[in-house]
């Protein structure tokens, strides 16, 4: 099942540096991990912001809900879900 996420990060300002710095790292290999398993397939930046507009084919809401909560950065973000179905009228047959 397909969802459309959007991501945008809070991280506090006040938090350690070393600490920002290992949320990060972590972040970005699961993130990675996630992208190589199929199940995290887009991903972009939101220009002007600390934000991300992604796609995820997962099996269900469930997995959805564990993936995303297990995010390092988790605790600091607001995330909007959007489940997506193929449109009717769709051509390419390799975007389901």
């Amino acid at each position: 099942m397909l969802y459309h996420v959007t991501m945008d990060v809070k991280i506090p300002q006040d938090l350690p540096a070393a600490e920002r710095a290992d949320i990060l790292a972590r972040e970005k290999a699961y993130s990675q991990d996630l992208q190589r398993q199929g199940k995290w397939r887009h991903i972009w930046r939101v220009a002007g912001h600390y934000a991300n507009v992604s796609i995820f084919d997962v099996r269900d809401n469930a997995e959805l809900h564990e993936i995303l909560s297990a995010l390092p950065l988790f605790p600091f973000m607001e995330i909007k879900v959007t489940p997506m179905l193929r449109h009717p009228s769709a051509i390419r047959e390799d975007d389901s």
